[in-house]
């Protein structure tokens, strides 16, 4: 027996199969997979709807798109009793979820290609575009006339079967098998999208797959409801390694959404001093600068160099998320001016911070209201402020990326609880 050309699970299905006098034994209506170490090969069909019948491979003598024809007779055939164990195509493979990582988002199987070789079926790729669609209604040669009067074509968007995780009967999903290295590439928003496209339990799977640091990136996007629920569930030394990776602000967003004895339980596998400044954070009010504010920025005495300071920031700089000013502070973290980057670069070397620095900077209090920030922001343009108390004690900054936060519609934005 042998397969001719290029094989669609849609184009056989409802096709009559004949017994080797060219009766009609039965109509195509699944295919019961078995896996191997290569790829799934089709082990039996299913004829019929009402009264199902099995079919092995081994009964088979003619599979192609035209004739499908048996080497046995009706009577000689078996009737298919429905198994949990059995892996059928249409029913378990049809229409679930890909975490597409090539594209950065889920996708839905259409069709399956199957590939003959050595006397087998095996399961090639699955089509997760248009051409699959089009194919399943019966229409696909329809549709690529119109689109060829348009001068295109129909496309398939085929995904090969090699970097599809294993199988199992009655599946909910499929996923791609995609390396740690090939999610670590992808935009932290576009897992995101994907985490937010799956159920919650697929989501939470595929977050546990990711490494800390990406894992970190990947939650800073999600939805307050979504972190919560994924950092809920985790191990909470898992959890904890993520949120310490974490800006403090942006970990104390996570956190506040959590049930309180579970964030002071996370906080406590955190690094003292990481736990500290999230403390800090949770501890002022939502609406206000402190609320809003990080307290990781760069600060450095007024009494050094300019080449001093360039050699502190090129390692310093690597630990903080947003750098776009440095901070001039006293032994008592008292703000007194800040530096450009672009300032600290194209002045000479061996002049000192203080004679460089602007002291006539705009600062907001803790409890400034958030609306306040964003309208000084907008009006002096600038990239981030300082946040720094009546005595002149710099508590964080707030950066123009926390202001567009603020500025999205009401069911975008966030409220931080304390903790």
């Amino acid at each position: 027996m042998a397969l001719f050309g290029e094989l669609f699970i849609s184009e056989l299905l409802n096709k009559p199969v004949l017994d080797p006098k060219g009766d009609e034994l039965g109509r195509v209506t699944d295919f019961i997979v078995v896996k191997s170490e290569h790829l799934p090969n089709v082990s039996a069909l299913i004829l019929g709807r009402k009264k199902r019948l099995r079919l092995e491979w081994n009964e088979i003598n003619l599979f192609n798109k035209r004739v499908i024809s048996s080497n046995i007779y009706a009577s000689q055939i078996k009737p298919y009793e429905s198994s949990d164990d059995d892996l059928l195509i249409v029913r378990d493979i049809f229409d679930k979820q890909i975490v597409d990582a090539d594209g950065a988002k889920v996708v839905r199987v259409n069709d399956v290609k199957l590939e003959g070789k050595h006397y087998k079926a095996w399961l090639a790729a699955v089509d997760v575009g248009m051409s699959g669609i089009m194919r399943r209604l019966g229409i696909e040669r329809r549709s690529e006339s119109i689109y060829r009067l348009f001068g295109k074509t129909l496309s398939q968007n085929l995904i090969s079967w090699g970097y599809l995780q294993p199988l199992e009967p009655r599946l909910t999903k499929i996923s791609l098998t995609v390396t740690r290295q090939m999610l670590s590439e992808l935009h932290p928003a576009d897992i995101a999208d994907i985490i937010s496209s799956v159920s919650q339990k697929d989501g939470a799977s595929f977050f546990n797959n990711l490494d800390i640091e990406t894992a970190a990136e990947a939650l800073s996007e999600l939805k307050p409801e979504t972190q919560a629920d994924i950092i809920s569930s985790m191990d909470t030394e898992k959890a904890a390694d993520i949120i310490e990776e974490m800006p403090p602000d942006e970990a104390a967003d996570v956190l506040s959404d959590l049930p309180t004895e579970r964030a002071k339980e996370i906080l406590e596998h955190v690094e003292k001093e990481e736990a500290e400044d999230i403390q800090e954070l949770l501890g002022h009010e939502e609406d206000t600068a402190g609320g809003l504010m990080t307290n990781e920025f760069i600060a450095y005495p007024p009494d050094i160099t300019v080449a001093e300071a360039i050699e502190r920031f090129k390692s310093e700089a690597r630990e903080a998320e947003n750098v776009y000013y440095i901070y001039i502070v006293d032994k008592e973290e008292r703000l007194h001016g800040v530096v450009s980057l672009r300032e600290l670069l194209i002045a000479e070397n061996d002049r000192y911070l203080a004679d460089i620095m602007e002291t006539n900077l705009k600062a907001v209090s803790p409890g400034e209201d958030e609306m306040a920030v964003a309208e000084l922001i907008s009006k002096y343009n600038l990239l981030a402020i300082p946040v720094a108390d009546e005595g002149g004690y710099m508590h964080g900054i707030i950066t123009v990326d926390d202001i567009v936060d603020i500025l999205l519609p009401p069911s975008a934005k966030r409220k931080r609880r304390k903790v």
